[in-house]
């Protein structure tokens, strides 16, 4: 049997999304730009998906910025509003566990001029809303805080942070990294007071290198690529067309039966959890439960270094990542786990497993089943 439980790191394209793909490819494969019919076909795939995305997030069409992936959605949300507002501020905020996508250029930032202020969380990965009040200024010109951590799925309170951000300062822009959490939760920005919102086609069965920015009416943005004027100016360049018409249909399609598909994942991760209950050897980091996110679990197994356990996983068809899949194949100890102090051993014996609503409850048993037999004879290697 295989299980793939890497669906935090990519998942399977859809079958619906492919085909769409393909028509755009080798049909309808004229450039979006022209005036004639075949630009017009091309044209055409850009409104349906972005109606289809418009449609799940209670947004306008006009609101969309199609992007190659999650990094860049993020990197043109916080530099681009950065660069676009410093007249009035140098003064960010974000939180100790953000994806490096977020992480790297607020470092960026700094090292030009601005100051960061980074939040720090609990052992459950969720910010401190004080904290959160007290940091913001009235230099404070954008807030970036992820909605689901994608190593170990904390659900972070962003219905109040949005709401504290307004009241305490209505010009601070509020950013949200929702790769891990659309698809997964109802997203809808402006019942939420987000004016940023950063997403990946591949989370959800779209293709790879797509993703969106939603940028609420009104918000000031510079753009990060000059060119053709495409996308209202805001990303210049010939759109990649059948990546954004697999994307829209893959976002249609993750929220049909979104509540069946919701709790299917709720329930296979608590299968998981009550199999590890009994393994003294085992421990969850950071939320467990309902909780957390329904897709994402944090395991770190005692005495044995994630990688070791991975490919052991891995020759018997079970595939899980230690850690974010972004950063796995680089040594540095993870961030996250460090900014909820968890111990020492779980920084190089930790593996994220998760699911997607094609995964069944006979793979999560043949997971459990894996490392119930796996575990201590690799612990047993590892003493020795």
């Amino acid at each position: 049997m295989e299980a793939y439980f890497d669906n935090a790191a990519t998942t399977r394209c859809s079958d619906g999304a492919r085909e769409v793909m393909v028509r755009a490819l080798s049909e309808d494969y004229g450039n979006p730009s022209s005036l004639h019919q075949k630009g017009m076909e091309g044209e055409n795939y850009i409104k349906t998906a972005a109606k289809h995305i418009g449609r799940t997030l209670k947004a306008s069409e006009s609101e969309l910025i199609f992007t190659s992936g999650g990094t860049e959605s993020n990197n043109l949300a916080i530099l681009g509003a950065a660069m676009a507002n410093k007249r009035a501020g140098m003064h960010l905020i974000t939180t100790k566990i953000e994806h490096p996508a977020v992480a790297a250029p607020m470092k960026y930032l700094e090292g030009q001029g601005f100051s960061v202020t980074w939040l720090d969380v609990n052992k459950e990965g969720q910010i401190f809303l004080e904290q959160l009040e007290e940091a913001i200024t009235p230099e404070t010109i954008l807030a970036s805080i992820m909605y689901v951590n994608n190593e170990i799925g904390a659900v972070e309170p962003i219905a109040e942070a949005g709401a504290i951000i307004k009241a305490k300062n209505p010009g601070t822009l509020f950013h949200v990294d929702a790769i891990q959490a659309y698809g997964k939760y109802k997203v809808h920005p402006k019942n939420l007071g987000i004016d940023m919102m950063s997403v990946s086609g591949h989370k959800i069965h779209g293709p790879k290198g797509t993703g969106f920015l939603y940028v609420k009416e009104r918000t000031k943005l510079k753009p990060a690529i000059y060119g053709g004027g495409q996308q209202r100016g805001m990303r210049s360049g010939t759109e990649n067309v059948p990546g954004i018409a697999g994307m829209g249909q893959a976002a249609k399609e993750a929220y049909e039966q979104f509540s069946h598909k919701q709790e299917h994942m709720y329930q296979l991760k608590e299968a998981f959890l009550a199999g590890i209950a009994g393994m003294g050897w085992a421990y969850v980091n950071g939320p467990a439960g309902r909780e957390g996110a329904p897709h994402i679990i944090s395991l770190s197994v005692e005495g044995v270094r994630s990688e070791v356990l991975l490919h052991a996983l891995e020759e018997r068809q079970v595939y899980v990542s230690a850690g974010s899949a972004c950063s796995s194949n680089k040594p540095a100890p993870s961030s996250t786990l460090q900014a909820i102090h968890a111990g020492e051993a779980s920084l190089g014996s930790t593996i994220r497993i998760s699911f997607s609503p094609g995964n069944t409850l006979e793979e999560v048993g043949y997971c459990l089943d894996t490392l119930k037999g796996l575990v201590p004879m690799l612990q047993k290697f590892t003493r020795h």
